[in-house]
């Protein structure tokens, strides 16, 4: 017999069969069981070895010490191990980003969401996903040649490596985030909403303001908070940009001032550093508050996304995550911060003059909008919204044309075959694409059978309670853990505890744990999709469970489960922080003989020739057009395996 195009026939079993049947089905199903509790058994071990290391220099400074000192000198005479300065300065850097990323982000959203024809919508959404799935490594690439010069000369300052730089850099970063969730909140308020307000007289405008918007609000703030989690957990692109001047800026906002993140202290301090001594285990201290803050950002943004996701498949009358008085309270005071952040950024930035100006016009706006007709309004928002937009556009195509503009020279065959020389000024960078290609196939090879069990037993074999919720809160958090402590977690279990030594297998261990919830999220939702009413007839028809699930249910969800991989294998070819520790090396002139080698990776190829070798633009450009196109493509193979079937399904 068919079940959606699959031909299955099942035999009756005999006694003797049925018992070897269900033990087989037990046996199936605690092996899925336990592919999904390695999620938690990962955070687990990752809490406990950053831990383990962090506890010996609280034995010699205080909690309250660590935390509040002014100064952190690790290697001075007298070692000063106060990460205050670190802690603001990923604070600054943060909240600058946020008041770039913020409005652009949800013009761009309200756009896509509310006013974009499908046409434009098919160009936006994947422009985003592209913004998306550039290299961390190759932001702060651009951030470090073009962005900190642009500074440098519009600003007349000795150095553009400041906390606006990286400020800017991340709230570009950050942008993909925010518009992707507050797009798909703002789409999810149903549709009766608009028509009612409509009805009653209400503009387009209006109705989006007063009615879409604010029915989206805890949406729009969980994608706020994911976006502030992804700048709090960024490493290689702030460390490129910033300063890393472990000073809190006097006064303290001048973002002109260079600043260090606690991500920028582990990046640059940790290859340095001698294992076992006082700064090495001050860096493992920083790594657990780096975690501690990040979970509790992503935590926070699962929960609310979490209730509102169960609040549209509840009862009507279930009582509101936050009432309306209360959020009407704190969208007062968020207004009154974020006027007051912009205001001190603007006379920070800009000529007292020009300041003055673009105040005293957002006031006259403010307080004389009243005064104007509802039609001039609305043509007025709906053109910043407009402009919030083909702004977002202007910044992934300034950054495409500058990386493709002057890398294409340095393209040619012996660049993509031959070993660098000199440092990575000449010849060319074989081994670190090969070597990048071997760190992507090892980490899929161990993150694909893990991820897509997890995801079979969460959906097929188990209901909603305390472990599912557990499994779940273990993969969220693995989501949320930053690229650094991967690379942290990797360099202090795999390298020295089990004395791997830096390697292949190291790095592909710490990519695999961080691409593992991406395949379990994608997989779980492919398997989501298929519908109830095929498993309900196989069953019905004699098969077991795992013959339903391999038989019907797996194969329809292959292309959604190919997607995730893609994404996978995008995100794990453009990481440098998992491999910084724990598998590369800066010079190899040949490949590796076996997974205990370390191996050439072409994001830290790119990092090492803009940050270490002077003179080596060309090759800088053109490793870094190879990195963008090997990544950007794997992400455009993504989308179009996601269109090709979402368009299959419809027709």
């Amino acid at each position: 017999m068919k079940i959606a195009g699959t031909t299955i026939g099942f035999r009756t079993a005999s006694p003797g069969s049925a018992r070897s049947s269900r033990l087989r089905e037990r046996s199936i199903k605690t092996l899925f069981f336990f592919t999904a509790f390695f999620a938690v058994i990962v955070i687990g071990f990752i809490i406990l070895f950053l831990v383990r290391d962090a506890y010996p220099i609280l034995e010699q400074v205080s909690l309250p010490d660590f935390l509040l000192g002014l100064s952190w000198e690790p290697t001075a005479t007298v070692p000063l191990f106060g990460i205050l300065p670190l802690i603001v300065g990923t604070l600054l850097v943060t909240i600058g980003a946020m008041v770039f990323a913020i409005p652009l982000s949800l013009g761009c959203a309200i756009y896509i969401s509310e006013l974009a024809s499908p046409r434009m919508k098919a160009i936006l959404k994947p422009a985003i996903e592209l913004l998306a799935g550039i290299p961390s490594v190759v932001y702060g690439f651009f951030g470090l040649v073009v962005l900190t010069n642009f500074i440098r000369i519009v600003f007349n300052l000795p150095t553009g490596n400041t906390w606006l730089a990286a400020s800017l850099l991340l709230g570009i970063m950050a942008l993909p985030t925010i518009v992707s969730v507050s797009e798909d909140a703002i789409s999810s308020v149903p549709h009766e909403f608009r028509e009612g307000s409509l009805a009653i007289g209400a503009t387009r405008w209006q109705t989006i303001s007063r009615v879409t918007v604010p029915a989206a609000l805890s949406g729009i703030a969980a994608a706020i908070i994911l976006g502030i989690g992804r700048a709090v957990g960024e490493t290689m692109a702030v460390l490129m940009v910033a300063g890393n001047t472990a000073i809190i800026p006097n006064p303290i906002w001048n973002i002109f001032s260079t600043v260090e993140t606690l991500t920028g202290a582990l990046g640059i301090e940790m290859g340095e550093v001698s294992i076992g001594s006082d700064h090495y285990h001050a860096l493992f201290a920083v790594a657990v508050v780096l975690l501690f803050i990040t979970l509790v950002i992503n935590l926070s943004a699962v929960a609310i996304l979490r209730y509102l996701h169960e609040g549209r498949t509840t009862r009507p009358g279930r009582k509101p995550f936050i009432s309306t008085a209360a959020m009407d309270s704190i969208g007062r005071i968020a207004k009154i911060l974020v006027a007051a952040v912009l205001v001190i950024f603007l006379f920070a930035a800009a000529p007292s003059w020009l300041a003055a100006i673009v105040l005293l016009a957002g006031g006259a706006w403010y307080f004389g909008r009243g005064r104007l007709s509802r039609a001039t309004i609305q043509k007025c928002s709906f053109a910043l919204i407009a402009g919030a937009t083909l702004i977002v556009l202007a910044i992934l195509v300034i950054i495409l044309q500058d990386i493709i503009v002057h890398g294409l020279p340095a393209i040619s065959w012996d660049f993509l075959t031959q070993s660098p020389k000199d440092a990575g000024r000449s010849g060319g960078i074989f081994p670190a694409i090969v070597g990048t290609m071997y760190l992507v196939i090892g980490a899929i090879a161990i993150a694909l059978p893990l991820g897509v069990g997890a995801a079979i037993y969460l959906v097929e074999y188990t209901r909603e309670g305390k472990v599912t919720r557990l499994i779940r809160t273990g993969a969220d958090l693995l989501n949320g853990t930053p690229s650094i402590v991967f690379g942290l977690f990797g360099f202090a279990f795999v390298v020295l505890y089990l004395n791997v030594g830096v390697s292949m297998i190291a790095g592909q261990i710490a990519l695999a744990m961080m691409v593992l919830p991406t395949i379990i999220r994608t997989t779980e939702e492919s398997l989501k999709n298929i519908p109830h009413s095929l498993r309900e007839g196989s069953l019905a028809l004699g098969a077991t469970r795992w013959q339903t699930i391999s038989k019907v249910v797996l194969p329809p969800a292959v292309p959604g489960i190919v997607t995730g991989v893609i994404l996978s294998i995008g995100r794990a070819a453009g990481e440098t922080a998992p491999i910084m520790f724990t598998a590369v090396v800066v010079s190899q002139r040949f490949l590796p003989s076996s997974i205990f080698d370390p191996v050439m990776a072409l994001p830290f190829q790119l990092f090492y020739l803009a940050t270490n070798v002077s003179n080596s633009t060309t090759n800088r450009y053109g490793t870094a057009l190879v990195l963008l196109t090997l990544v950007v493509g794997f992400y455009l193979a993504a989308i179009f395996v996601r269109t090709h079937f979402q368009n299959k399904s419809r027709g």
